[in-house]
């Protein structure tokens, strides 16, 4: 197996969702259903309104400071109801968060999205004409969903550009740095099968390629399948632990095909086998 390809696929429309403090999911028949908040009927008087129709309201600040823009990719747990209390999609009940780009998703969706910061949780107000326009198959009406943003994946790191000075460097050329730890002390073979999460990066800043945007999004393959960084990097790796790998081209790609130079990754390890 070659991993990961030099394109990335964004995802282009999906039926909206969020996590908030809302109460806890009760099971409706088969499915779980997140009671609507107290104020789904209309936008309160304390709701910011904006010109195009949108109301929202912060229900958690957030620590972030950059706000998406259209290009970018977001990840984030959603809830959405009609105003009559219905919850017609949650990726909290799936357990899941989402990913998606900004630009790829109903107006008013993309427009709450960019008011936001990374850990911020929101409620949206969405009148139907920045929402689904009375389409046949979509939900009708005024939209309220609760969004919380969990994170901009394509975003690269500050040190994307080089390794920093605490990054500690192998005879092959590799360079690394555990981001959080793992458990346990097994390492991965060059024969064994590992599950990981991944973001790759070029040096300039542009994301290339995610687990996040793929289904399934993890990705299982041979550790001696893979370019030879991922080999070398994935064996320092015990389950659980996040690393960033600066990869240089002689360990990727050697310029034969893109993504050329080197490569920055941001990868865990979910599983040995």
């Amino acid at each position: 197996m070659r991993l990961l390809c030099a394109s990335a696929v964004v995802l282009a429309s999906i039926t909206l969702s969020a996590q908030t403090r809302a109460p806890a999911p009760i099971i409706v028949g088969q499915q779980a259903m997140i009671p609507a908040p107290a104020d789904v009927a209309a936008p309160p008087a304390d709701a910011v309104k904006t010109a195009s129709g949108l109301a929202t309201k912060v229900i958690k600040p957030g620590s972030g400071h950059d706000h998406p823009a259209p290009t970018d990719l977001v990840t984030v747990h959603y809830t959405g109801w009609q105003t009559d209390g219905t919850m017609f999609d949650s990726s909290v009940t799936r357990g899941k968060p989402a990913t998606f780009s900004v630009g790829g998703v109903i107006a008013g969706f993309g427009e709450g999205l960019q008011q936001m910061v990374v850990g911020e949780t929101r409620r949206l107000w969405i009148p139907e004409s920045i929402a689904y326009k009375g389409r046949a198959d979509k939900p009708k009406g005024m939209l309220v969903f609760d969004v919380e943003l969990i994170g901009l994946p394509n975003r690269p790191p500050s040190d994307v550009k080089a390794p920093p000075s605490d990054a500690k460097h192998t005879p092959s050329g590799l360079a690394y740095k555990v981001l959080s730890e793992g458990v346990g002390g097994r390492h991965p073979k060059p024969s064994s099968t590992v599950t990981v999460n991944y973001t790759g990066w070029t040096t300039n800043g542009k994301m290339f390629d995610a687990s996040i945007l793929h289904d399934p999004q993890q990705a299982t393959f041979q550790v001696d399948g893979v370019i030879a960084g991922w080999t070398e990097g994935l064996q320092l790796m015990v389950e659980g632990q996040k690393m960033r790998f600066w990869i240089p081209e002689s360990l990727a790609y050697k310029g034969q095909s893109a993504p050329y130079g080197m490569l920055v990754f941001d990868v865990e390890l979910i599983s040995i086998k």
